[in-house]
């Protein structure tokens, strides 16, 4: 994708006091993108950066690391309180005099930028990439894993281990809503959703329940061939991914 720029190195505080690691890349006033990745995932990572490079062709770009990944502060809760981190990054971007956000988030940070436009709003339009539609899915070998990852104390200590990341150990409790119970609740702000049809973590189905969960205006991307989330997202899914962002507009302002 191409050199990557410097990021401007950001420290955000979530509503419930947790220290976000960000960086920001400026951009033309008029969008920034702001960028949420996937589980054990970091913005500062190769992959994360040239997404960032190729989305700041269009506008400004604001990547987060959620709680407990990378030098973010906290444990992850795997897609409930990540919400308030996400929000916090909303909120460094306006701040910084942009005029429309987009929320652009990869497998758990789909899953969060859905929740987070439906419980908290404040976006002009959001793009969930490869994200699950429901909770507790094991229907697959990668996501068997990723459950003895969270649930077990063994997978925990590994994951932080090889990853860096800090999972919370005592689960949800209430769970929290899934993405296909709010994804109704983001409208009037237009919904992308973009899943692979190679994917090997969440089969299509999970797109077509996310898709038909929502309301207008909304729009469902099946990409042929392409895998999971930020790894398998190549320049050219990424800048379609841009340009629909700048034309979407709201279905009152149509």
């Amino acid at each position: 994708m191409g050199d990557v720029p410097t990021l401007e190195p950001l420290t955000l505080y979530t509503a419930d006091h947790v220290r976000i690691d960000a960086g920001h890349l400026r951009g033309p006033d008029g969008v920034c993108f702001v960028l949420a990745h996937g589980f054990t995932c970091s913005w500062r990572q190769p992959a994360l950066r040239r997404i960032a490079g190729v989305l700041n062709r269009f506008g400004g770009v604001v990547g987060l690391d959620f709680r407990g990944h990378g030098a973010s502060g906290g444990h992850s809760t795997v897609g409930d309180l990540e919400v308030l981190d996400l929000d916090a990054a909303v909120g460094a971007a306006r701040r910084r005099g942009y005029e429309r956000v987009v929320v652009t988030g990869f497998s758990m940070g789909g899953a969060v930028a859905v929740r987070h436009a439906a419980l908290h709003g404040g976006v002009d339009a959001v793009v969930a990439v490869s994200a699950p539609a429901r909770w507790y899915y094991r229907g697959t070998v990668p996501m068997r894993r990723v459950h003895w990852a969270i649930e077990r104390r063994s997978g925990r200590l590994a994951v932080r281990l090889a990853r860096g990341t800090r999972i919370a150990p005592k689960g949800w409790d209430p769970v929290p809503e899934a993405p296909h119970q709010v994804a109704g609740r983001i409208a009037p702000v237009p919904l992308l959703v973009v899943h692979g049809d190679a994917d090997a973590f969440f089969p299509l189905e999970h797109a077509h329940q996310l898709y038909g969960a929502a309301r207008e205006p909304r729009e469902l991307w099946v990409e042929p061939s392409f895998g999971h989330a930020e790894v398998a997202a190549t320049p050219d899914l990424i800048a379609r991914i841009a340009r629909w962002a700048l034309d979407a507009r709201p279905a009152t302002a149509r």
